[in-house]
């Protein structure tokens, strides 16, 4: 199923991360084991915030995918699911 991850990183663990290397290592880990779909990083309401779209096959990935940023950022991780417009073309097509 598509979901998307929310991860926002508190900015003093942020900082700390980013000048001992853990924050680069951690995204690009996520990135290049998770190979999401989409990824977005921006500042929301002054944090550290990403949100990843991908695909999760069964719930028992989400802890190597939402772990790694709880443990080493001590960050709030939220998941959603998703539907892009093909998706969402498909699902209303099934509505009587």
């Amino acid at each position: 199923m598509r979901m998307m991850i929310r991860i926002k990183i508190p900015v003093e663990r942020g900082n700390e991360a980013l000048k001992d290397g853990t924050l680069q290592k951690t995204i690009m880990e996520a990135l290049e084991r998770h190979k999401p779909e989409a990824a977005y990083f921006f500042p929301e309401h002054g944090i550290r915030t990403s949100f990843m779209v991908m695909d999760i096959k069964d719930p028992s990935e989400m802890p190597a995918i939402i772990e790694p940023f709880f443990s080493r950022l001590n960050a709030a991780v939220e998941i959603f699911p998703v539907m892009n417009a093909e998706d969402l073309k498909k699902g209303l097509s099934k509505i009587v």
